[in-house]
């Protein structure tokens, strides 16, 4: 058990360390339209929640979002995009998945060469980090029934 709480401590301190700066990354939306991550940060936070179509704890996560991201919004605005690392065998599904669940969340980008993810510095989904002004803020791998809450909640904290 402490390997895995040290294995995880690590790959969150090393996303801190990568993972700085939004600075010309972008990716495709699902229309297929560039969209560029630094500028959904500039103004207000950006969650960037990496997931897959074949990772059950991602997509529990994903809908346990969905669930409550209007009530959310409500509240305080943010972006919330969601980052599929499909590789191109799997990249064709995301859009029925996203379709099916009625996930509506800002963005649904697709990143089957999983540049971002390289540039991000992210190991495993699902992962979620949180940028304000393009700077990482918080970060978290996994996920728990429950971690949406403190997701929220590190939104919040951002003024």
């Amino acid at each position: 058990m402490k390997k895995i709480i040290i294995s995880l401590f690590l790959a969150s301190s090393s996303l801190l360390m990568n993972a700085q700066s939004l600075a010309n990354i972008s990716a495709k939306n699902l229309k297929g339209e560039t969209v560029s991550l630094s500028q959904l940060s500039e103004e207000k936070p950006l969650v960037l929640s990496f997931w897959a179509t074949w990772c059950l704890p991602c997509l529990e996560e994903q809908t346990s979002v969905n669930e409550k991201i209007e009530e959310w919004k409500k509240e305080k605005d943010f972006n919330y995009v969601a980052v599929s690392v499909d590789d191109p065998r799997t990249v064709n599904k995301v859009k029925s998945v996203v379709n099916g669940k009625n996930w509506n969340f800002d963005e649904v980008l697709l990143d089957p060469s999983q540049s971002v993810k390289r540039k991000m510095n992210i190991n495993n989904v699902p992962t979620t980090l949180v940028f304000y002004k393009n700077k990482l803020v918080y970060s978290h791998v996994g996920y728990a029934l429950g971690d949406e809450d403190e997701l929220y909640a590190k939104v919040k904290e951002i003024q």
